[in-house]
């Protein structure tokens, strides 16, 4: 009787093991699936403003940039130098986007050189010495003309705004064409403006 109760206890015993065993496994599992969900939550979010979808009717700088087709080759070094966040801010800012074209313009080599990953910081000067953190429609530089303001750029650099033959020139790159976009304006030119 004595064996039997044993046995019965040491069964017992095993089957409560077991299921405490498999408990924790399961906590476990919760666990790291919530860890693993976690951090795909935090490594998406690590990406920026510049990956958050937004339907919205009137799409930021970049989102215009993205779109055109005028402009693969300035989508291709804003992704290079890293600063697709400093394009979907709220702004107010005004984007001076060069066209495939005035790319073509530079160098050659200048550009393969820009675009690799240890120039990024130059590349990125280049780039940032396209926006101006501030909103400035036609009108608006048109009257920096008439007061003889040059443009603040991201850069830290200040670019002259001039008008000949009825066009706008902004550090040397024509104007031309204009879009209100949500977090300011892109004007789009033809020629980089090199700091």
């Amino acid at each position: 009787m004595n064996l039997l109760k044993n046995t019965i206890r040491l069964l017992f015993l095993s089957i409560l093991i077991v299921a405490c065993n498999s408990n924790d496994q399961k906590k476990q599992q919760q666990q790291t699936g919530q860890d693993e969900e976690k951090q795909g939550e935090t490594s998406s979010s690590n990406k920026g403003q510049a990956y958050i979808d937004d339907d919205g009717e009137n799409p930021n700088a970049l989102q215009l940039a993205i779109k055109s087709d005028d402009h693969s080759t300035l989508v291709k070094a804003v992704k290079a130098a890293g600063v697709e966040n400093s394009l979907v801010n709220v702004g107010p800012l005004s984007v001076f986007a060069p066209t495939n074209a005035a790319f073509d313009k530079l160098n050659g080599k200048t550009l393969e050189n820009l675009l690799q990953p240890e120039n990024k910081k130059n590349l990125a000067k280049v780039l940032t010495n396209h926006v101006a953190p501030s909103n400035y429609p036609i009108k608006t530089l048109k009257k920096n003309i008439e007061k003889d303001r040059k443009l603040f750029m991201a850069s830290g650099n200040y670019v002259e705004v001039t008008e000949k033959n009825g066009d706008l020139y902004v550090g040397g790159s024509k104007i031309i064409a204009s879009v209100d976009v949500s977090n300011g304006w892109v004007h789009v030119v033809d020629k980089v403006i090199l700091p």
